[in-house]
C-alpha cells in the first residue's frame, strides 16, 4: 500500500451536519444540501469564506448540481468536484476531502452528498454490452436472500437471528432525528412482509432523499479559526479499493470488505476489535453479518450470534449501526457514506444522545458500491 498521508499531516473531522433522510418530496436537492452544509459550517463554528474546497457526493441528480447549490452560500470561486461512485459516493467525496487536506493542498475542505430519486438508480454496467450468466433477472433482494440462504445453512443460524439485525437497527433509528425510519419494531412486524425468501422489508433499505455534509482541516487550520479541537475528531486512515479476481463462489463484497479494512486498520494502526463503534453498509440485514465478520470484528458465522447476545447492541462491546444502519436511517445513496462519517463524529464526541456508546474511541465507516467499490475510514477521539 502506499504511504498513508494521515498519518503525515493530521486531518480531523470538525463539522458535521444533515438534512433528514426522507421518502420522495417536493423539497428541492439545493434545500437538501444547503441545509446540511449550513449546519456542518454552524458545528465547526466557520463561514464559508473559510472553506477552500468542495467534493459533493452524488449518483443521482446528473451532471452540474454542485455550484449552482454552493453558490447560494457565496460565489467564492472555490473549486469543486461532483463524486460519483454508486453507493459509496458520499465515503469517496470524504476520502477526497480528507487526501487534499493531507497531502497539504488544501486546509479546510467540505466533503458532502446530497440525492433525490428520479425513477430508477440509473446504473451503467447494465448498458457495457457484457454478457452475465444472469442477464439481469436476479434482482438485488433476491441476491441477498441468496446470500441469506446460503449463510443460514452454512452456519446453522436461523431466518429470526439473520432479521434480528434489523430489529437492533430499527431500535436505534427510533432514536435518531435524521432518519427515514424512526419507529421501534417487534420481531413479528420485521417478519412480515415477505420479499424474496426469509428477506422481508423492513430488512431492505428505504432509498429516498437527504443530505449530509463534514468539514474536513488540518491542525493548523483549527488553531488560525480557533476551532474547538475538544470536538475535532481526527481521520486516521481512509483506503479505496476495487474488485479484483476471486476464486469460484467467493463473496466478491465480502472479500472486498475484508481487503480494504485490512489495509485501514493497519493504517490506522487499530485492531478492528478495538473498534467501539462501526456503521456498515447494511443495505440488507444479511449485508451487516457479513461485513462485520469480514472487517475483523469476528469470525466466519460469529456475527448472528453476538448480535443476537447484545454485543453489538449501544452499551455492547461495539456499537453496530448507531445510526440505524441503511435499514433505518435510510440510504439516499449520495449522502449514505458522508453521513456515516458524520455519526461515527458524534459518537466520538460523546454527543449522540440516546445513541451514545459509552467511552467511545474508536470508529469505523464501512460503504460498497456498483463496480464494486469499497471505502473504510478509520476515526479516533
Amino acid at each position: 500500500m502506499s504511504r498513508n498521508l494521515l498519518a503525515e499531516r493530521e486531518t480531523f473531522v470538525v463539522g458535521i451536519g444533515f438534512h433528514q433522510y426522507q421518502r420522495k418530496s417536493k423539497t428541492t436537492y439545493v434545500t437538501l444540501g444547503l441545509t446540511a452544509a449550513r449546519a456542518a459550517l454552524a458545528d465547526a463554528g466557520i463561514e464559508w469564506t473559510d472553506v477552500e474546497s468542495a467534493y459533493n457526493g452524488t449518483a443521482l441528480l446528473g451532471m452540474g448540481s454542485s455550484r449552482i447549490m454552493l453558490s447560494r452560500l457565496g460565489s467564492t470561486g472555490i473549486p469543486m468536484a461532483q463524486v460519483e461512485n454508486a453507493s459509496a459516493s458520499g465515503s469517496t467525496a470524504v476520502a477526497q476531502a480528507c487526501m487534499e487536506v493531507a497531502s497539504g493542498q488544501s486546509d479546510v475542505v467540505l466533503a458532502m452528498g446530497v440525492d433525490k430519486p428520479r425513477g430508477g438508480l440509473g446504473a451503467a454496467p447494465g448498458q457495457a454490452g457484457i454478457e452475465n450468466l444472469e442477464g439481469g433477472t436476479i434482482v438485488p433482494f433476491t441476491h441477498f436472500a441468496l446470500l441469506a440462504s446460503e449463510y443460514m445453512s452454512a452456519h446453522g443460524v436461523s431466518a429470526e437471528e439473520v432479521a434480528a439485525v434489523a430489529l437492533k437497527n430499527h431500535r436505534n433509528g427510533a432514536h435518531n432525528p435524521y432518519a427515514q425510519r424512526q419507529k421501534v419494531r417487534t420481531m413479528e412486524e420485521i417478519m412480515a412482509e415477505p420479499i424474496s425468501g426469509s428477506m422481508t422489508r423492513l430488512q431492505c433499505c428505504p432509498v429516498g432523499e437527504g443530505a449530509a455534509a463534514v468539514i474536513v482541516a488540518s491542525g493548523e487550520a483549527i488553531e488560525r479559526l480557533g476551532i474547538d479541537r475538544t470536538r475535532a475528531v481526527r481521520v486516521l486512515s481512509s483506503v479505496t479499493r476495487t474488485e479484483r479476481l476471486y476464486g469460484p463462489g467467493e463473496g466478491i463484497d465480502a472479500a472486498l470488505t475484508a481487503e480494504t479494512a485490512g489495509l485501514a486498520f493497519d493504517a490506522a494502526s487499530v485492531d478492528p476489535k478495538e473498534v467501539d463503534v462501526l456503521e456498515v453498509h447494511d443495505a440488507f440485514s444479511i449485508e451487516e453479518l457479513l461485513y462485520t465478520e469480514a472487517l475483523g470484528l469476528c469470525a466466519p458465522g460469529e456475527a448472528a450470534s453476538l448480535v443476537a447476545s447484545g454485543q453489538f447492541d449501544l452499551g455492547g462491546r461495539c456499537a453496530l449501526s448507531p445510526s440505524g444502519g441503511l435499514l433505518a436511517m435510510g440510504h439516499p445513496i449520495g449522502p449514505t457514506g458522508t453521513g456515516q462519517v458524520a455519526e461515527i463524529t458524534r459518537q466520538l464526541r460523546g454527543e449522540a444522545g440516546e445513541r451514545q456508546q459509552p467511552n467511545a474511541k474508536i470508529g469505523a465507516a464501512h460503504m460498497v458500491g456498483i463496480g464494486a467499490v469499497c471505502v473504510v475510514h478509520v476515526l479516533q477521539a
